[in-house]
């Protein structure tokens, strides 16, 4: 009962984490010490059907809680609160970086220099993502009015890349979906759906994409999964990469976004939430 309801929190933590733009769900479910066995469940489902899904439907059922009741809260809090809600996410991805480097540590690819070029180049691109919108603009302007077939078909390829990134360490989908102009159509619709509005057409616009979720996450999966097994501590030290930029890219995302008036309040809260963040992923990515 315990593991269960720890795989449930777990499953919260990176469901709230894919609704913010800029923080990286895979980096959280890595952080909180499940990303390897979370792979390994979806990438080998069939095999041991009963212990993958006793393993994987208490982290759905968490993430699932987290996007249904925390759409609404963690977007007032971030129009809101937005530097203490910020710093709350750097901690959580502070707090998972010692167990993540002691993954690397005494292995003889450590002393390799392909190995710094591979966390460079994925530092890298979570900086380019993060600065994108400066770069290209905000994104495209998509409506879920008078949909199409071809507009569903989109919607489910959108679903695909959004799981793929979501999957990946460091790659925040959301952010991914704000640049491709679904983030907010998404969110209204998990807002409205959550208030019992449009059910119909609701429903059927989150189904499409749910099901492109599914099987971004299936694909991806087996991916990440041959990378981890075949080059497991170069696969770690991207993964650092991806994890470091990402202190710098969650606050950035937060700056690009909206307006933020600094405070001194705003900044103690926000001091506070940041050691509270890092305190907790340490503790669950112990357990």
């Amino acid at each position: 009962m315990k593991d269960n309801l720890v795989l449930v929190i777990k499953g919260f933590i990176m469901g709230i984490a894919n609704i913010i733009p800029g923080v990286s769900g895979g980096t959280l479910a890595l952080i909180l010490g499940i990303y390897e066995k979370f792979i390994g469940a979806i990438s080998h489902f069939f095999t041991n059907i009963k212990e993958n899904i006793k393993f994987l439907i208490p982290i759905a059922i968490g993430m699932v809680l987290a996007i249904v009741s925390l759409s609404r809260v963690i977007d007032y809090s971030y129009n809101h609160f937005p530097i203490p809600t910020t710093l709350f996410f750097v901690g959580l991805v502070l707090g998972g970086i010692p167990i993540l480097c002691s993954k690397v540590v005494g292995k003889k690819e450590i002393k390799q220099p392909s190995s710094y070029m591979i966390s460079t180049l994925t530092f890298a691109i979570v900086i380019f993502m993060a600065t994108s919108e400066l770069i290209f603009g905000e994104g495209l302007k998509v409506s879920f009015q008078s949909m199409s077939v071809m507009s569903y078909l989109l919607l489910f390829v959108v679903g695909v890349i959004a799981a793929a990134t979501m999957v990946i360490p460091g790659v925040s989908g959301s952010l991914v979906l704000m640049l491709l102009g679904y983030y907010y159509p998404v969110i209204a619709v998990i807002k409205e759906f959550t208030k019992f509005q449009n059910l119909g057409s609701n429903i059927l616009i989150l189904g499409v994409f749910g099901i492109g979720i599914l099987v971004g996450i299936v694909l991806i999966s087996k991916l990440i999964e041959f990378l981890f097994q075949k080059y497991e501590t170069k696969t770690y030290f991207g993964v650092l990469g991806f994890i470091v930029a990402s202190i710098i890219a969650i606050p950035l995302s937060t700056l690009l976004n909206m307006t933020v008036t600094f405070d001194m309040i705003q900044i103690l809260i926000g001091i506070i939430f940041l050691g509270l963040g890092t305190i907790i992923s340490y503790k669950l990515g112990g357990e």
